[in-house]
């Protein structure tokens, strides 16, 4: 019988500097020896909305490969995951703290992350390619979130993914944000509509700040999302293209999310040139919260 083996991972809180807020995350900086099926059941047994994993790299222009899961299934690509790694890695000297910017690969392929330096760094990640899907009625989103289409604003709901498929659902303002409500059956109604896969249905009013949000992903495990990165370049899209932000580029604006869920995150966004041509980058703040081991 293998003799077992003790696993230390951390558990950070994202796009927050206080902790207990923020979109917890756990992170293991040495899961090499550690299987995927067993990856699952740990991201399972944890339950929080992501669990990442790093592993070594296949490719050679990036320093580290993380995969991540949810308590349901592995992500592409995630946000919070990607950010909360890079701290955990810089923390942990697993990568030099000279290091600006570098690489990371996950299954949507590299994923450059920077740091803006400082007693509290802001970490950043440059979004994958952004592809747009099919437009829903509004009719229909306001029935899936309990709402009336009066609640809507006159704006085609719409399908877009960074890597994770995610329907952009603009309302009137942040009370409306905050009666919404998503589930199972929510989703199952949409998929009629020819969306065969697992989605996230973001919501969201525009705020002087930026954006007041909130997502649901119960096809993924998770009821709501503290914190969205993955979503969050798209949003910017979705809200240039609607004119609810300025689309001449070099914008920069907050989204906030998870205070409904008291869980208040914070995401920085900035539009690099006119619509994001030259890029959108997410950033957040990290703040460590707990260690521990898992013995397998």
């Amino acid at each position: 019988m293998q003799e077992a083996r003790a696993h230390d991972y951390r558990i950070v809180d994202v796009f927050t500097e206080k902790p207990l807020e923020g979109n917890a995350l756990a992170v293991f900086p040495d899961a090499s020896g550690i299987d995927e099926q067993t990856m699952q059941k740990i991201a399972k047994e944890l339950n929080l909305a992501e669990t990442a994993f790093v592993v070594p790299a296949t490719r050679s222009d990036c320093v580290w490969r993380v995969r991540i899961f949810t308590p349901a299934r592995e992500m592409a690509f995630a946000g919070h995951p990607t950010i909360g790694t890079r701290f955990v890695l810089m923390d942990q000297d697993l990568v030099s703290r000279a290091s600006e910017q570098f690489l990371l690969e996950e299954m949507v392929g590299p994923v450059p992350v920077r740091v803006d330096k400082g007693p509290r760094p802001l970490i950043w990640l440059r979004t994958p390619p952004i592809s747009d899907g099919i437009t829903f009625g509004r009719g229909l989103c306001a029935r899936v979130l309990g709402l009336e289409s009066g609640d809507l604003l006159e704006i085609a709901p719409q399908l877009m993914s960074a890597g994770n498929p995610t329907l952009f659902i603009a309302l009137k303002d942040k009370a409306t944000v905050d009666r919404a409500s998503f589930d199972s059956h929510g989703a199952s109604l949409l998929k009629r509509e020819g969306q065969p896969g697992a989605m996230c249905v973001f919501v969201f009013a525009a705020t002087a700040e930026g954006a007041y949000s909130r997502m649901f992903a119960p096809e993924y495990g998770i009821p709501e999302d503290p914190a969205t990165g993955s979503s969050t370049g798209p949003l910017a899209l979705f809200m240039m293209r609607h004119g609810l932000i300025d689309e001449d580029g070099d914008t920069r604006f907050v989204s906030e999310q998870g205070t409904k869920m008291g869980r208040r995150s914070i995401l920085h966004v900035h539009v690099l040139g006119r619509r994001g041509e030259q890029g959108i980058d997410i950033g957040g703040h990290v703040t460590p919260v707990a260690r521990g081991s898992f013995i397998l």
